[in-house]
C-alpha cells in the first residue's frame, strides 16, 4: 500500500481498538466532565478571565491522559506488527491524525458542558471554537510527538512530563491569548499573529514527527 493507504488503514484499526474498549473514552470524557463540575461546586462564578484559563488548564490535563496512551500503551507485540506492514511515516501520521480526531470530539463535548454549567461570558463564539479547534490539534500533535519519543525510554511517563513542559507552556500561553481575545469580542484581525504562531507550531512538530519518528522507530 502506498502512504495514503496505510494511513487509512491504520487510523481505521485506531477506531476500530477505541470502540471494543469504550472505557478508555468514557474514562476520560467522565474526568473531564466531573472535573467541570467539581470545579462548579467550588467556584459558582468564575470571571471571564479566570473561565477561560480553567477551560484550557482542564482540557490540557484531558489530553496529556488521552494521547499519552497512543505509544506508552503498546506493546513490542503490536509494534513490530506495525512494523512489518507500515512505514514509520504512515504509524506517527496516522497516530497524530486519530488523536486530532479525538480531541475535536473531546473538545466539543467539555465546552458544550463547560457552557451549560458556567455562565457564557464569550463575546464572538465562532472566535472562540477556532481557538478550540486549532488548541485540539495542537495539544493532539504535540503530545503524539512526545509520545512517541518517550515510549523508547524506560521511565516513559516521566519523560513525556519533561518533553513536554518547554512546549505546551508556549502554546498554551498563546492560546489563553487567542482566546480572551474571542471572549472579549475585540475584532478578529487582533488575534491574527496568535493564529499564525499556532499554526507554525503545528506545522513545525508535525513536520519533526515526519522527519525524527522514523529514527526511533528502527530502535
Amino acid at each position: 500500500m502506498n502512504l495514503f493507504g496505510q494511513v487509512k488503514f491504520l487510523i481505521e484499526k485506531e477506531i476500530i481498538l477505541e470502540w471494543r474498549s469504550k472505557y478508555a473514552f468514557n474514562g476520560i470524557l467522565l474526568y473531564v466532565v466531573s472535573t467541570i463540575f467539581v470545579c462548579f461546586l467550588s467556584f459558582k462564578q468564575i470571571p471571564p478571565a479566570t473561565w477561560n484559563a480553567l477551560f484550557w488548564i482542564i482540557m490540557l490535563f484531558a489530553s496529556v491522559n488521552a494521547i499519552a496512551k497512543s505509544f506508552l500503551q503498546e506493546n513490542k507485540g503490536r509494534q513490530l506488527y506495525y512494523y512489518s506492514i507500515a512505514s514509520a511515516r504512515a504509524v506517527i501520521l496516522s497516530k497524530i491524525i486519530y488523536n486530532i480526531l479525538l480531541m475535536l470530539l473531546l473538545s466539543a463535548i467539555a465546552l458544550v458542558f463547560y457552557m451549560l454549567v458556567f455562565k457564557n461570558p464569550v463575546g464572538d463564539p465562532l472566535y472562540y471554537l477556532l481557538a478550540v479547534f486549532i488548541g485540539s490539534i495542537s495539544f493532539a500533535s504535540v503530545f503524539t510527538m512526545i509520545s512517541g519519543i518517550a515510549s523508547k525510554a524506560n521511565n516513559s511517563g516521566s519523560l513525556m512530563a519533561i518533553l513536554s513542559f518547554p512546549v505546551i507552556i508556549p502554546l498554551i500561553m498563546v492560546l489563553i491569548k487567542f482566546s480572551k481575545n474571542a471572549m472579549d469580542g475585540l475584532d478578529r484581525s487582533v488575534s491574527l499573529d496568535e493564529i499564525g504562531v499556532l499554526a507554525a507550531i503545528n506545522l513545525i512538530v508535525i513536520t519533526i514527527s515526519l522527519i525524527l519518528f522514523p529514527f526511533l522507530w528502527k530502535e
